[in-house]
């Protein structure tokens, strides 16, 4: 086996780790809707939502890192760098909008780790954190007339 074949042989394989991923993605993510449908959990299309953008997204990465195996390792030429190009600009798009449609922010905005954060019931956790990540403390909580609990 060539160089040539070899790099050829794994940029294939990843495209199929890619593709795979997408595949299992959906359809792990449509059981677990499906099972919570059949339990009538709230946010069950969201949850779907958010667990298919998920397995686009990683499968996305591994098409990409793929097609750049491929067209770097084997002898590129202008035109090979130029379809390499257009694939990553509308493949990076893509994985942009879908970040904005899981998180609701863009990947660069601070506070999209925290979105991901559950608290030990599984929901979102929505403690305030510094940038390193630690628990900021919170004001007590106001009464209806504005006075401060006293517990």
């Amino acid at each position: 086996m060539t160089f040539n074949e070899a790099i050829e042989a794994v940029g294939r394989g990843i495209e199929v780790a890619g593709a795979a991923v997408m595949v299992v993605g959906a359809l792990g993510a449509l059981v677990v809707a499906l099972r919570g449908l059949r339990r009538a959990e709230p946010d069950t299309y969201r949850s779907f939502r958010q667990q298919l953008g998920r397995s686009i997204l990683l499968g996305l990465e591994l098409l990409v890192a793929a097609d750049i195996i491929r067209t770097v390792a084997i002898t590129p030429t202008l035109e090979s760098v130029g379809v390499l190009a257009g694939i990553v600009v509308i493949r990076t798009f893509l994985s942009f909008s879908l970040e904005l449609e899981i998180t609701g922010s863009w990947p660069w905005q601070p506070g999209s780790e925290q979105r991901d954060r559950q608290n030990e019931h599984g929901e979102p956790d929505q403690a305030p954190r510094e940038a390193g990540g630690r628990e900021l403390p919170v004001p007590e909580a106001r009464r209806p007339g504005g006075d401060a609990h006293q517990g």
